[in-house]
């Protein structure tokens, strides 16, 4: 028993092949593409609440690009979190990262568009 500890240590801490879908790495991929579609949501909303493509829908779109902004960023952090290792291990640290980029953006677009839609309205 002593002596497969060792080597089961070392086999936690070697870098995984880069087409290895992991655990980590299915969860910031995850969050990625949520916090992209708020982003998107995001901006449509913003553009349709100054009024220049159609109307009523700003206000839900701002919500759902704040909502989707909020899940990505708290994914992303908790990824961050979890991962024992840098990039290349395999526990998705990298998109965890971008997570905690993307899904801001997404709260402030859908803030700005949530904000205009009070405005305007």
């Amino acid at each position: 028993m002593g002596l497969a500890t060792p080597a089961t240590a070392h086999a936690l801490v070697q870098p995984v092949d880069a087409y290895t879908l992991t655990a980590g790495r299915l969860w910031s991929v995850v969050a990625a593409l949520l916090g992209l579609a708020g982003v998107v949501i995001g901006g449509l909303a913003l553009a349709r609440s100054a009024g220049r493509i159609g109307t009523g829908t700003g206000r839900r779109g701002a919500i759902v690009a704040l909502a989707a902004g909020l899940a990505c960023t708290v994914i992303g952090g908790l990824v961050v979190a979890a991962a024992d290792g840098g990039p290349g291990t395999g526990y998705g640290i990298v998109g965890g990262y971008v997570d905690l980029v993307v899904g801001p953006i997404a709260m402030i677009l859908g803030g700005l568009a949530l904000a205009r839609s009070r405005r305007t309205a």
